[in-house]
């Protein structure tokens, strides 16, 4: 595995960074036995960065695999909507209670949009710099799916940034993946770090495995590459990409057969929740249900956190 700096936020990181949301509740639903295990297996392998957030309830997940390998020195990022100063403290203080840590290495606002955003959150992130300056949290950050949330994140001068790129563009919101490729450069000029997410665009691009990999760890935009992670086949496979640059033969043909899709529930009753919460624009109520155009859904599941009716999940 190979180790990188990220950016000048003094923190090394392994370049692949293992995402936790599809072990967790609102995707695969993993028991926090068989969810930690894999987590564990990825830390047994070299993997000493992992990607968490207030909304995924997956705290518990990485708390319980450490424990099993005895692997406490983790990079943990971590990531809340909170935008009041007794909101921020709350997910921070959350955060060391349910992974069992006196500090976070990475605390970054949640799904940012604009330098407008981060202003509505000034709150939140002056809170974040209070903990830093206490060294209970080591970087401060933002995550993103807008290009423009990568331009205020640069005027702010943050430490971090975790935004989405892909090799198709695919959930960028507002712009081309040249412009966000771009944008991402900026940043790196200014010393923030970077690691991105949706490397395969939620699963849309499982077919292009290897290329959608190959572009990212070849691009001079990104210094780590966080992947979610759902079994031990996948950390496996993961890892050897990473190492080699390519997937065997019976790696290929399971990813490439792997189909993950939004499912919505018979008892789903239209109350348009989720669709007003999709980032993507990708869900709509039609004759008193919800109903997913796929073409544009990231199997992110956040919908599922809002939904009243338990009627959504990422199968």
């Amino acid at each position: 595995m190979q180790y990188v700096p990220l950016g000048a936020s003094g923190l090394t990181v392994s370049r692949l960074c293992g995402g936790t949301l599809t072990v967790g509740p609102l995707q695969k639903d993993l028991s926090l036995d068989e969810g930690s295990a894999v987590l564990a297996h990825a830390m047994s392998r070299g993997v000493t960065f992992f990607d968490t957030a207030q909304l995924y309830e997956t705290y518990p997940y990485l708390r319980e695999a450490m424990r099993r390998c005895g692997k406490y020195n983790c990079v943990i990022s971590s990531k809340t909507y909170a935008y009041t100063r007794e909101m921020a403290i709350e997910a921070v203080e959350q955060a060391r209670r349910e992974l069992d840590r006196d500090y976070i290495d990475i605390f970054m606002l949640h799904e940012q949009e604009s330098v407008y955003t981060l202003e509505g959150h000034k709150e939140a992130l002056d809170v974040l710099y209070e903990y830093k300056a206490k060294g209970v949290i080591r970087a401060v950050g933002a995550s993103m799916h807008h290009i423009a949330a990568v331009h205020g994140a640069t005027e702010k001068g943050l430490d971090v940034i975790h935004p989405l790129i892909n090799v198709a563009g695919l959930g960028i919101v507002d712009g081309t993946r040249e412009q966000m490729e771009s944008a991402l450069r900026a940043a790196k000029s200014q010393g923030i770090g970077v690691f991105s997410m949706k490397p395969l665009g939620g699963g849309n691009l499982f077919p292009r495995a290897a290329e959608c990999l190959r572009y990212l760890l070849t691009a001079d935009f990104t210094d780590a590459i966080a992947i979610g992670l759902q079994s031990v086949e996948e950390v496996d496979a993961n890892i050897e990409f990473f190492e080699t640059g390519s997937f065997s033969p019976k790696a290929q043909q399971n990813l490439a057969a792997k189909q993950r899709r939004l499912h919505i529930d018979e008892w789903c009753t239209g109350c348009g929740t989720c669709a007003a919460r999709c980032p993507q624009q990708a869900l709509s109520v039609q004759n008193g249900r919800c109903v997913c155009a796929h073409s544009r859904c990231l199997l992110c599941g956040y919908c599922s956190s809002v939904c009243p009716m338990w009627a959504i999940k990422v199968v």
